[in-house]
C-alpha cells in the first residue's frame, strides 16, 4: 500500500521542510511558494512528487538527497514508478485527488542534493521512474503524513 512519507513546503526555494499536515487548495499546499514562479507553480504544477524508493536510490550511489531537498511536496513510498506518469489520478487520504501532469526539469538550484551537483540525475528524459513529476490538484482537502495514495486511473 502506498503512502505519503513526507509533506515539504517552503517560503520559496529548497530545500522544503518537512509538515505532519497541509492544507491542499487549487493552487497547492497553501503554505508553500516558489522562488521562480517563471519556472514552477502555475495551474499544471500544484504540487511536486517524488518516490523515497528514488531517494533511497540515490544516497545508496552516494548523492546527499533527502526528502525536500529537491523541492518535491510529497514524497511517496510504495508508489510504482509506473503509476508516476502524466495523466495517472491519485485521491490522497479521504479528500484529495490530484492528477499529475508533467515531469519536473531539474535546475541548478537542486544541485546540492547530487555528489557531482549534476541534477539531470533525475531528469525524466534520461532517468523516467526516478523524475520528479508535477500534479494539478482536482479537489482540495487535507492531508497528513501517512495518509493512504490510491492510483484511481
Amino acid at each position: 500500500m502506498s503512502h505519503i512519507f513526507q509533506i515539504s513546503a517552503s517560503n520559496g526555494g529548497v530545500p522544503k521542510l518537512g509538515m505532519h499536515e497541509a492544507e491542499i487548495s487549487l493552487s497547492g499546499i497553501t503554505v508553500d511558494d516558489q522562488a521562480d514562479k517563471k519556472h514552477h507553480g502555475g495551474p499544471l504544477q500544484n504540487l511536486c512528487l517524488l518516490r523515497l524508493e528514488t531517494i533511497i536510490k540515490l544516497q545508496e550511489e552516494g548523492h546527499p538527497i533527502f526528502p525536500g531537498s529537491v523541492g518535491e511536496n510529497l514524497t511517496t513510498v510504495g508508489l510504482e514508478a509506473g503509476a508516476m506518469v502524466p495523466g495517472t489520478i491519485l485521491t490522497i487520504g479521504e479528500k484529495v485527488k490530484i492528477e499529475l501532469t508533467d515531469y519536473a526539469v531539474p535546475c541548478k538550484t537542486i544541485a546540492d542534493s547530487f555528489s557531482d551537483k549534476n541534477s539531470n540525475r533525475i531528469n525524466s528524459k534520461k532517468f523516467p521512474e526516478e523524475s520528479r513529476i508535477y500534479a494539478r490538484v482536482i479537489e482540495p482537502g487535507k492531508i497528513y503524513v501517512g495518509d493512504v495514495i490510491i492510483v484511481v486511473k
